[in-house]
């Protein structure tokens, strides 16, 4: 990825071109979500400290959003740069260079996308099974069965976006071919600036969004509190439930606050209350860490206001 977006950046600053600069920096965004996969997975291997007792994962979280400022800005550059062609008219494009660095950038994501094809059908027929079953929640066939699916998931969604480049890249190519042979329509440079920049937003908001939730210790997207409620209250001997907090210390790694009251005389039970809810929040709803607060039964006291207490007395 690094090779490729230096190699298409400076194809595109020599020639000229605005679109294959463009496209160089839709590359980036991809280059960007491996480096911050890269640094959560670093990171996870860190331990807390007293200072940081919940670690170092929200380092992801930030640098996702310096990443995608970054991306922002370079983009407006290059829409600027778009735009005062679009109106003078005043520039010239070496079609040849062109031609070529887009060509490159289309072999490149035709040999990943082939690659990205081939791991997900090596996946697939690795793991499948003649029998099916279904195992047991807390099995260790099940997690592994889960990591599988996610796995293959992954490579199949990383094939699909791989297709999206390609489709971009192939939109260079078209236009610096039209360039090469039919200079006057150099227009075409930054109207592919425009369509690639609208493509750029629409693969980073998402990020952006996901980052803002989480600094704004929201609860995930995947998780309904209603249904978590729900299941709390099925668990025996839980009367209510006084406080419930769920966030996320970074992408797929949710927290959890909360507070169970007991009915009555059911005091002595809430070792077992208190694991149940704990698996429940760990197993069911994937927790990365919980803390289940319990207290016995309260009566809620009737609250007297002050005019019928001073008339009382």
């Amino acid at each position: 990825y690094i090779l490729t977006f230096s190699t298409l950046f400076s194809g595109g600053y020599v020639a000229n071109s605005l679109a294959i600069m463009t496209d160089a920096l839709h590359m980036l965004t991809d280059l960007s979500g491996i480096i911050l996969t890269l640094l959560a997975l670093w990171l996870s291997a860190k331990s807390p400290t007293k200072r940081f007792t919940f670690g170092f994962h929200r380092l992801e979280v930030l640098s996702a959003i310096i990443s995608v400022l970054l991306v922002y800005i370079l983009m407006a550059f290059l829409l600027y740069e778009a735009v005062q062609r679009t109106i003078h008219m005043d520039y010239e494009i070496n079609g040849d260079i062109m031609l070529i660095t887009a060509a490159v950038g289309v072999a490149v994501n035709l040999i990943m996308g082939f690659l990205l094809n081939q791991s997900g059908h090596l996946h697939s027929h690795s793991h499948s099974h003649p029998h099916s079953h279904v195992p047991q929640l807390n099995s260790p066939n099940a997690a592994h069965s889960g990591s599988h699916s996610h796995s293959s998931l992954a490579v199949r969604a990383a094939f699909v976006h791989a297709l999206g480049d390609l489709v971009q890249s192939i939109g260079v190519l078209v236009a610096a071919y039209i360039i090469r042979f039919k200079p006057e329509y150099k227009i075409a440079d930054p109207i592919c600036t425009y369509v690639f920049s609208i493509l750029v937003v629409l693969t980073t908001v998402r990020i952006l969004c996901d980052t803002g939730v989480i600094i704004l210790e929201g609860v995930p997207r995947h998780l309904n509190v209603d249904r978590i409620k729900e299941d709390l209250m099925k668990i025996e001997d839980v009367y209510s439930i006084e406080d419930l907090n769920v966030w996320s210390l970074t992408a797929g790694k949710t927290a959890a606050i909360v507070h169970l009251q007991l009915v009555p005389g059911s005091s002595s039970k809430w070792e077992e209350v208190q694991s149940k809810a704990r698996q429940l929040l760990l197993n069911t709803f994937g927790m990365y860490k919980c803390s289940v607060q319990l207290q016995s039964y309260r009566q809620e006291m009737s609250k007297t206001c002050t005019s019928c207490q001073s008339s009382s007395a």
